[in-house]
């Protein structure tokens, strides 16, 4: 499943532009990429440079500020309960989402690393952005890994950018989705409780 806004409640880029003075700017590119209407990863290099000279630290606050979505962390377990694995990807950071993936206990977890030289964010991404097409290949990936046919793997998320792997897995989910996902997911959610993931398995 996608990170922000199905995972958590919040958008961590969002929350990171509020400690960096510029949060209603970037919070209207996120909207705007999350509907479909910006390229991704031109839309995150752009958030993320407004976020330069912001000390390391910032991550503290922003993850203690964070809510994990109303049913999140009991879907998880019930599907480790029945031998599942989970994974999740994020057009986020792994600053963020390393720690949401031990409290949630996951087992497969990809996201953006943000430079940093001296303790400061450079405003710039390392490496290969995970982008919708990254998304789809996590998730064709971990399928492989686990011996699992994509037939049997689903995917949630609520953005443009998880369309691809919406439509690749045997169930693929529109979680309290913009229009543009909802129109291309098999089932859409739009009350904020993962559990509700579970009726749909059982149907």
């Amino acid at each position: 499943m996608d990170v922000d806004s199905t995972l958590i409640d919040e958008e961590v880029i969002d929350q990171l532009g509020e400690a960096a003075g510029c949060g209603a700017e970037i919070a209207a590119v996120t909207e705007r990429a999350m509907r479909g209407e910006l390229e991704f990863c031109e839309a995150l290099r752009a958030r993320v440079a407004l976020l330069k000279g912001l000390p390391v630290s910032v991550f503290d606050t922003v993850y203690q500020s964070l809510h994990f979505t109303n049913g999140a962390l009991e879907l998880i377990d019930e599907l480790h309960a029945h031998g599942w694995k989970v994974g999740v990807v994020s057009g986020g950071f792994h600053e963020v989402v390393d720690r949401l993936a031990a409290d949630a206990h996951l087992d497969y977890w990809l996201a953006n690393r943000l430079d940093v030289v001296d303790g400061v964010l450079t405003g710039q991404v390392l490496g290969k952005i995970v982008c919708k097409t990254v998304k789809l290949h996590a998730l064709q990936e971990w399928a492989g890994q686990c011996g699992v046919p994509m037939a049997q793997t689903v995917a949630v998320g609520d953005g443009a950018n998880d369309i691809p792997m919406i439509q690749a897995a045997g169930l693929g989910i529109a979680f309290c989705a913009k229009p543009k996902t909802q129109l291309a997911a098999h089932y859409a959610i739009n009350e904020r409780d993962l559990t509700r993931v579970l009726l749909l398995l059982r149907q």
